[in-house]
Order: structure tokens, then C-alpha cells, then sequence
């Protein structure tokens, strides 16, 4: 195998520049031409491909997003796209795919790798820590940080203003984040989408069971709870909660950007390593994705990375509720 390709697709997720970095320079340690795809799969499809050196890879480990763009493809969807897409990496005679992002970029190396002749590893990158095959995902742990370090600063707020905040986070299908940040950050209640929320027991814990000597509050909402997020939550304690002083704030898309933590960039680093190295060392073609799981590389096919989501802990909500006093 002498020419790899490797591209990201989706959502950004801080990692991804030193993901990039380490497949680049572990295939060129390996004497194999390596290329960057630009822009995802719409950009495999407009030929959008360039080989890369080790100058490229400079000085992006600690920079946020990723070098080689992304974006969502219609186009890959259908039959013609891929049929497009193939011919392009044909051009530079390139067999091998190095996809780094999440459910939907791993159901297009899915299907392309089974229409045509092509070996594909997909590297998690994604910062909802939802895929079945890793212990984390690439991103995860820096978009926790940054919630962490920013309800630390609300926290101040609420504090002074004797205010109980509201703090959207992001995990329209899975709660990792919100549950991990809520137990960093002492929230007094956490709500994710993998437990149904008890909207009247978060009015008992205010009207009778909180301390009547805190002066502030913190509920952390995954965007994808069943009570509608963090806008529905905070209008529901307005309406039975009038004694309180009650904010929201959504933290959005911050949670997507920022230098990587040290965690993601060795992390990411050696997912890239992996990788590289998987596909030199494999005698047919191969697909799937690979994850660390009990600090080992794996590769897990990547229909049961997608749909055997990685399950909760829900008990640790409780473990929020005792940790509030």
C-alpha cells in the first residue's frame, strides 16, 4: 500500500488537527504517499485532494478545529456521489481512507467501502463520546473542560446575584458531557436524554428539600432532554419557582472549539498512529473503526459502532443529587 488518504467529515471536534498530524507523519515515516482531503466527502468528490508533507502537519497540534475542513455531504448520499468520489481517489491511485468523525462519516465509509475496492478505518472524532468501540472519543475530553471552566465562571454569577442558573449543554442524543460536567462542577441537578426527566421532583427539591443557606444553583441539561432542553427547564421553574431569581445560558457551540487537552492530543495521537500502522500491516482489505478500549487498540466494524451506542451510567445522576447536600 503506497498512497493513504485521510479526511474529516461532520462536526469538528478538538483533536482533530493532532490526529491529522500523526497519520501524516507515521505514513511518511513508512515511506507511503499520504494525502488530504479537503472539505470531507463533498471535497473527495470534487477532487479536492492534495499530498501532504511534513511541513503541512506544523505546528497544528495545539489548534482547535481541523486544517482539513469538514462538512455534511448530500451529494456522497446517493449512488452517483460515490461513483464521483471513487474516480477521483482513483486518479492518484489512492486504495486506503483514514475517516476521522462520527456516525454519519462512518455510515458513508461504510457503504463506500462495500461498493468499491477500498480499506477504511474510521477514527472517532466527535465530542458526544457515543460510539460503541472506544473508551473515548476524540474531543470528548476537551469540550468536558471547557463546559467545566465555563460554569465555573457562571457560577461566580449566581453566587453574587444569589441566582439559580440554567446551563444548556450539548448531547442531543447521548448526556456524556452533561453528566460528567454536572459531577466536575458541583450542579445541584443534571438532566440527559437516556432518563426520563422528573420535572416534579426538580419543584419538590426547591420548594422543600434544598438548604435554605445556598446561595446559588447550577442544573445541568443535555440539549436533547426529553423536557425540551434547557429553555423548557427554566421555564418550568419560573412558573413554580417565583421566589427565584432563574438565568439560562447555552453554551452552544464553544464546546466544539479550543485548543485540544492534553488527554485529546495524545489521545488522537495515537488513534492516528493506529491506523496508519493497521493498514500497513494488513494482508486484505480492511474497514472499521478504531477505538482504545482498556488502553488497546481495537477495531470494531463500523454498523455495530453506529448503532450499539455506548450506554450512560444513569446511576451517576444520583451520584449528582447526593454530591448537592
Amino acid at each position: 500500500m503506497k498512497n493513504i488518504a485521510v479526511f474529516t467529515s461532520g462536526g469538528d471536534s478538538p483533536g482533530m488537527n493532532p490526529c491529522i498530524r500523526a497519520v501524516v507523519r507515521t505514513a511518511l515515516q513508512h515511506n507511503v504517499n499520504i494525502f488530504g482531503i479537503t472539505g470531507g466527502y463533498d471535497g473527495m468528490i470534487k477532487g479536492q485532494i492534495t499530498q501532504l508533507s511534513h511541513k503541512d502537519v506544523a505546528h497544528i497540534i495545539h489548534r482547535g478545529g481541523t486544517i482539513l475542513k469538514t462538512s455534511r455531504s448530500d451529494a456522497f448520499r446517493t449512488k452517483q456521489g460515490r461513483a464521483k468520489a471513487y474516480a477521483q481517489l482513483s486518479k492518484h491511485n489512492i486504495k486506503a481512507l483514514i475517516a476521522i468523525g462520527g456516525d454519519g462519516t462512518f455510515k458513508g465509509a461504510d457503504l463506500f467501502s462495500e461498493e468499491y475496492d477500498l480499506s477504511c478505518i474510521g477514527l472517532p472524532g466527535t465530542i458526544d463520546n457515543d460510539l460503541f468501540g472506544t473508551d473515548y472519543t476524540i474531543g470528548y475530553d476537551t469540550a468536558l473542560n471547557t463546559v467545566i471552566q465555563a460554569v465555573d465562571k457562571i457560577r461566580d454569577t449566581a453566587e453574587s446575584h444569589k441566582r439559580l442558573f440554567v446551563v444548556e449543554v450539548m448531547g442531543k442524543d447521548a448526556g456524556f458531557i452533561a453528566l460528567r460536567s454536572a459531577i466536575a462542577s458541583g450542579a445541584e441537578r443534571v438532566f440527559v436524554p437516556e432518563k426520563k426527566t422528573d420535572v416534579d421532583q426538580l419543584i419538590d427539591y426547591y420548594k422543600h428539600q434544598r438548604r435554605a443557606d445556598k446561595t446559588s444553583g447550577i442544573i445541568i441539561v443535555a440539549e436533547g432532554d426529553d423536557s425540551g432542553g434547557g429553555k423548557q427547564i427554566k421555564q418550568v421553574l419560573q412558573e413554580h419557582l417565583t421566589s427565584y431569581d432563574i438565568k439560562l445560558t447555552v453554551l452552544g457551540h464553544i464546546q466544539r472549539g479550543g485548543s485540544p487537552s492534553a488527554f485529546d492530543r495524545v489521545h488522537s495521537s495515537e488513534l492516528g498512529i493506529g491506523a496508519v500502522q493497521r493498514l500497513l500491516n494488513a494482508k486484505q482489505k480492511i474497514t472499521g473503526m478504531m477505538g482504545i478500549v482498556n488502553r488497546s487498540l481495537t477495531i470494531t466494524p463500523f454498523k455495530q459502532a453506529i448503532k450499539h451506542h455506548k450506554k450512560i451510567n444513569t446511576k451517576l445522576v444520583k451520584t449528582v443529587e447526593l454530591l448537592a447536600g
